[in-house]
């Protein structure tokens, strides 16, 4: 039993690593300025009359941070800038935990009389039903966005100083109903009695955007959806991803970019196999298992035996044994 604990370990450990690599790659991915600037020119209210070009040179501040993961580590890049490294991607307090982000940054608001910066957290989903409701989450990642400003954006009373906090969730195999979306989900302002009118800015704090990807033969399959889903397509070849992102959605392939495609792709596909191979070898062996089930009824059944004699004929490890009898019994 507990060899067969360690080897079921062993076996999702593997699993966890292959999945990690592929989760850093799709993070690394969309951390690219350029697609950040076209997440942001079609999910946040504020970039969407501007170009994605201009958003990605002059409002995305700095370089936005990916999770915990260093980007290419032991590589010195040259990439001038291209992907984001910003704001720290971790939020801990005592009571309250650690939170981590998948990529979080800093953006300023265009041709306002002031600055005014925005922190924006992208976060790439595959589960959309993980045990609770996946705005939940957005609105808590907002939330805690904004509790970690104190101390660092204001201290003592200046809550004017408070900045934005927009989470974008990237769903990429959502229920077929929310297949190619995109759902907003703000602080309204809301008259009971009277009817006055507060500055905007006074409460439009926390924004959470979920948007869902789906597949081609939907009108709604263009724009940012359709860029998402080529980008993080695990059935498109790298050629056929940059071919669309050049020719239709006037991406520059970048070296750093194209090679962080290609890797993703690589990933995949990698992993694919690897389930494909998993699944044969487990088919062999329940092949094998009912094999030696039938042999063991048929000597039961033929030589007027016992199951412990047919297993002994057979030469079954006495470690092995157990699992027959019950299957003898089902």
């Amino acid at each position: 039993m507990r060899m067969k604990v360690e080897n079921i370990l062993a076996k999702n450990i593997a699993a966890a690593g292959d999945r990690a690599d592929y989760d850093a790659a799709c993070k690394r991915l969309l951390a690219n300025k350029v697609i950040l600037a076209w997440i942001m020119k079609s999910c946040v209210e504020e970039f969407r009359d501007f170009a994605v070009d201009e958003i990605a040179e002059h409002y995305i501040e700095g370089s936005p941070q990916i999770a915990q993961t260093a980007v290419n580590p032991d590589e010195v890049t040259d990439s001038q800038g291209e992907q984001i490294e910003g704001s720290k991607t971790e939020d801990s307090t005592i009571k309250e935990g650690t939170v981590t982000y998948d990529i979080r940054f800093y953006a300023v608001v265009p041709r306002t009389a002031e600055t005014i910066k925005l922190i924006l957290n992208v976060e790439a989903q595959s589960d959309f039903y993980p045990g609770y409701p996946i705005i939940k989450r957005g609105l808590y990642y907002c939330s805690r966005m904004i509790s970690s400003q104190y101390g660092v954006e204001f201290t003592n009373g200046h809550y004017e100083k408070i900045r934005k906090a927009i989470s974008i969730w990237i769903c990429a195999d959502p229920p077929k109903y929310r297949e190619n979306t995109i759902t907003r989900y703000a602080i309204q302002e809301e008259n009971v009695v009277g009817d006055i009118a507060e500055k905007r800015e006074n409460y439009d704090l926390i924004t959470a955007v979920i948007v869902c990807l789906g597949n081609e033969g939907d009108d709604k399959y263009t724009g940012i959806l359709r860029l998402l889903e080529v980008l993080l397509s695990s059935e498109r070849k790298p050629d056929e991803k940059k071919r669309i992102l050049q020719d239709d959605f006037n991406i520059k392939m970048t070296r750093e970019l194209e090679s962080e495609v290609l890797l993703m792709c690589n990933l995949s596909k990698g992993i694919e196999e690897k389930g494909i191979k998993e699944g044969i070898k487990e088919g062999i062996k329940e092949g094998i298992k009912e094999g030696i089930l039938s042999s063991i009824q048929n000597l039961m059944e033929s030589m007027g035996w016992s199951a412990e004699q047919a297993m002994a004929a057979l030469k079954i490890p006495e470690s092995e044994r157990v699992q027959y009898v019950h299957g003898l019994k089902k």
